[in-house]
């Protein structure tokens, strides 16, 4: 049987691991919580770049590569492929599809903090939906401003910042409250795409709010890209029936 290493952190890859068995590896950065209830083996802590995640499925005999990490997670993304490469062994990879503007959108591209921060400038009430990164900057808020900062974990912000620390799917309801409650003027958000985070974008729009959107990186080429999960986990089972049938008749 083809034995898989999963690469993961993201929702969409614990509904992956969920389908995996014994012999395959479930690779987590240690960011979040560690799920106890897998039938694969879960491994925590990153692999030494490239190259050292090509000795690790060497070494494990790994037959294939998954790659199903957030979609701004660029670096692990390239040492995945690299790693496949190196090793000689495929990586398929689980891209998101980006969420698209609609009629009533004002969403405004940025390329990086810099620009966000320009981006920002008018704005009194910012709602930051990217993760830890805003966590870093919590002494450079502006004086006429007040962030309000969603990621996974608690921290204790400051006067000019309430953090917290939660996971979604977020509501409609859920998401109009919050905007309440922090007087929110702008949306900062990843273009994570995906159903569980995307009701700040639709209340955005009921309310005229602006989006500033921090663009994707650009991820590497992979033997095989898919859309879905269903089809994912489809053609990983049609793999390994047909390498179960090769081992039962060799000939074939």
């Amino acid at each position: 049987m083809t034995r898989i290493l999963l690469l993961g952190g993201t929702g969409d890859a614990l509904k992956i691991a969920q389908r995996l068995g014994p012999g395959d590896v479930y690779s987590l950065a240690g960011l979040g919580r560690v799920p106890q209830d897998l039938a694969c083996e879960v491994r925590v802590g990153g692999f030494g770049g490239a190259e050292g995640l090509a000795r690790y499925v060497d070494d494990q005999r790994i037959g294939l590569i998954v790659d199903a990490t957030h979609p701004y997670a660029a670096r692990i993304s390239a040492n995945g492929a690299r790693a496949s490469r190196l090793a000689g062994v495929p990586c398929w990879a689980l891209r998101r599809p980006a969420w698209q503007p609609q009629s009533g959108d004002d969403w405004r591209f940025v390329n990086g903090w810099s620009e966000l921060c320009s981006e920002l400038a008018g704005f009194s009430r910012p709602l930051f939906t990217l993760g830890r990164e805003p966590l870093l900057h919590l002494d450079e808020i502006p004086a006429h401003q007040h962030w309000t900062i969603r990621c996974l974990d608690d921290h204790p912000g400051n006067a000019r910042a309430r953090v917290i620390g939660v996971r979604g799917p977020f509501t409609h309801e859920g998401e109009r409250a919050l905007f309440d409650a922090g007087g929110i003027d702008v949306v900062v958000s990843k273009n994570s795409g995906g159903a569980a985070t995307e009701a700040k974008l639709e209340v955005a729009r009921e309310r005229g709010l602006p989006v500033v959107m921090l663009a994707r990186p650009l991820l590497p080429e992979v033997d095989r890209a898919f859309d879905t999960i269903e089809v994912l986990l489809a053609e990983i089972e049609t793999l390994r029936t047909v390498a179960t049938v090769r081992t039962i008749r060799p000939g074939l």
